[in-house]
């Protein structure tokens, strides 16, 4: 990546971070994370594809249900629409690069603000669109993908694909044809869907059939517009069950997999998944991960963690190595993210007011995956792991068991096995172990 001249530096006094080993005691640098380190047979970089997430780190003002803006901003100083979007896209770029962070994520309304003239929505999306180019041309950081934000203003507040008024689906559309012809602009890589209302509050006044087919036609008109204009990549949907509808459509992975199957989309489509709301649908992150990756749809995930105390996303930057650790697991078995990458979807606190908290807090979540990289691959290599997993179901690998896998077995012939073998030995899941395992390489 290119360094930023220290011209007009948004974060004065920071430079860029690097790599420096377990021995250092500088906050502002890598302990964990060095990117030319190979791993399972790819340098780390490769394996994490690390973005920031454009709309916590330089729009996230601290704002919550209870209280105003504690994040000052610097960039959001101008009146005018485009040079605040500039500021703050100048302001993105100099963090992604200083933190070696090699691609961003935005939503369209992030980047710019949006009035509610179609037109001039897009002629604001255009002027950005060109400015992210040169910006990315002179640092080298790429994006991972854009979206759409159909979920803030109050014409979505009944959804928008699912949007029981016409009117509101085809502002959906607009929006998202213009976040698409942004995204494939910028050459990137991947764009998701996220349905942040497509859900419902009651049935009582809701056509749920309808509304979900109207969903999956709304995809497939995305799929088909952007397939048309030269879109190579990966489309996502990303998973989650409520807040702030009562219950969506995409709740959780299996519900997601199921939609897409049933509507003919899985061929385009793979899951971008995120912790804090695998959480939310009572699953643990390493559930979601496992089922995406069963199905061969793990595409990329969204990095951050929610508050035990908290029954809502709250969005805080990963520190838990194990959960992080038999996370990585699951992704180095599957043979990696599918397209994707790890986005930091996640906000410093309201009380972090200092500019380098998001340096802090970026490190801290980069640390942690690479930390937790180098130890699922070491427990790969080098433990019991694979073993006793294997072992515990190695009566389905021959004999009846391998029988009733291929099909070849009827249900008296599993009858008649188990009167002949009488009552099964008892045999431990070893779970204490394997925790301890998990420990023991950490």
């Amino acid at each position: 990546m290119t360094k930023l001249t220290a011209d007009n530096e948004y974060f004065k006094g920071i430079g860029q971070i690097s790599f420096e080993g377990q021995e250092t005691d500088n906050p502002l640098a890598f302990r964990w994370y060095n990117p030319e380190q190979v791993v399972a047979g790819k340098k780390m970089k490769e394996h994490l594809r690390f973005a920031g997430a454009y709309w916590h780190s330089f729009c996230g003002n601290g704002t919550d249900p209870f209280g105003g803006p504690t994040h000052i901003f610097p960039w959001d100083a101008k009146a005018d629409v485009l040079d605040r979007a500039k500021d703050k896209m100048d302001a993105a770029f100099e963090f992604l690069t200083k933190m070696n962070l090699p691609y961003y994520c935005f939503h369209d309304v992030d980047v710019v603000d949006y009035g509610n003239d179609i037109k001039e929505n897009e002629r604001r999306m255009q002027i950005m669109t060109d400015y992210a180019k040169a910006k990315q041309a002179e640092t080298g950081v790429k994006l991972l993908w854009g979206t759409a934000n159909l979920f803030s203003h109050r014409r979505y507040m009944n959804g928008a694909a699912t949007n029981p008024d016409f009117h509101v689906l085809s502002h959906g559309a607009a929006q998202v044809k213009a976040a698409l012809d942004a995204t494939i602009a910028l050459n990137g890589e991947n764009y998701v869907f996220w349905g942040g209302r497509e859900g419902y509050m009651s049935l009582l006044n809701t056509n749920m059939k309808r509304e979900q087919e109207h969903l999956a036609k709304f995809l497939h008109t995305a799929k088909d517009y952007a397939r048309k204009n030269g879109f190579k990549g990966t489309f996502f949907i990303e998973p989650k069950p409520c807040e702030p509808t009562k219950h969506q459509y995409d709740y959780d992975a299996a519900t997601v997999l199921g939609f897409l199957r049933q509507y003919d989309l899985l061929g385009d489509f793979k899951l971008n998944l995120e912790v804090n709301h695998a959480t939310l649908a009572g699953h643990t992150f390493q559930h979601e991960l496992q089922v995406a990756a069963d199905a061969g749809m793990l595409g990329s995930i969204d990095a951050n963690r929610g508050d035990e105390q908290n029954g809502w996303d709250t969005d805080q930057f990963p520190n838990n190595i194990n959960e992080v650790t038999e996370s990585m697991l699951i992704i180095l078995e599957a043979g990696g993210l599918q397209g994707g990458g790890i986005n930091f979807d996640a906000k410093i606190r309201r009380n972090s007011t200092d500019p380098a908290d998001l340096f802090h807090a970026h490190i801290g979540g980069m640390d942690i995956f690479a930390r937790a990289l180098i130890t699922a691959d070491r427990i790969l290599q080098h433990s019991e792991y694979k073993k006793i997993r294997a072992e515990r179901y190695a009566s389905y690998d021959s004999g009846k068991g391998k029988a009733f896998e291929e099909g070849s077995l009827s249900l008296e012939d599993l009858r008649d096995y188990a009167v002949a073998q009488g009552e099964p030995q008892t045999i431990s899941g070893k779970q204490e172990f394997l925790e301890n395992l998990i420990n023991r390489y950490i």
